[in-house]
């Protein structure tokens, strides 16, 4: 890699962004009315072409969820629903933002993407101090990112128009306290 930037693409999966996955109702229709696949096509597309690592964030659990915090407003029900089970077609990365062979893979049990993760100890051996963040939700783990990112003194970069939320309000309101702690771009102006 040429540069010290990573784009991590954040839980763009089955479950939460394909039009038949249990979040077609919500991410995937915000996904498809803010343009958010073909951004993210690009933004990966513009990466690769830089030279910038390209990483993928994915939420999922064991079969068993063990993982799985029962008390969580967000988690708790995965269990209940059967989704985010790891090894199955609802935890692959969204076909249309496929990583390519040695892209890493950052399989997290909480919304953060760092916390219990191997995502810091790989930024720390590549060297690697701007994040350039992407994926739903913009109110989940877009913003922790961004908030842990740069209290662990990373730049941080929203490409707005790869992110979404539930309801465009959720996205709207996320993006409006994410503006203090990091810079806001779009794909097409991306990498900068």
């Amino acid at each position: 890699m040429t540069t010290n930037s990573i784009l991590l693409v954040m839980d763009m999966m089955n479950d939460l962004v394909h039009p038949e996955g249990m979040g077609a109702a919500t991410y995937a229709v915000q996904c498809r009315e803010r343009g958010v696949y073909a951004a993210t096509a690009t933004a990966i597309a513009r990466a690769r072409a830089a030279g910038i690592m390209v990483g993928y964030v994915r939420v999922g659990f064991s079969p068993s969820y063990a993982e799985c915090p029962p008390g969580s407003p967000v988690f708790s029900k995965a269990r209940d629903n059967g989704v985010f089970t790891l090894g199955t077609w609802g935890t692959e990365v969204f076909a249309d933002f496929a990583p390519q062979e040695g892209d890493p893979d950052i399989v997290k049990h909480r919304v953060s993407p760092f916390y219990g993760t191997k995502l810091e100890p790989l930024l720390r051996a590549r060297s690697i101090g701007r994040l350039i963040l992407t994926g739903v939700s913009t109110n989940g783990v877009v913003s922790a990112a961004v908030r842990e990112g740069h209290d662990r003194d990373y730049a941080c970069v929203i490409l707005e128009d790869c992110c979404a939320g539930a309801t465009a309000e959720e996205h709207e309101h996320a993006m409006s306290g994410l503006k203090r702690y990091a810079t806001v771009t779009t794909a097409d102006a991306f990498p900068t």
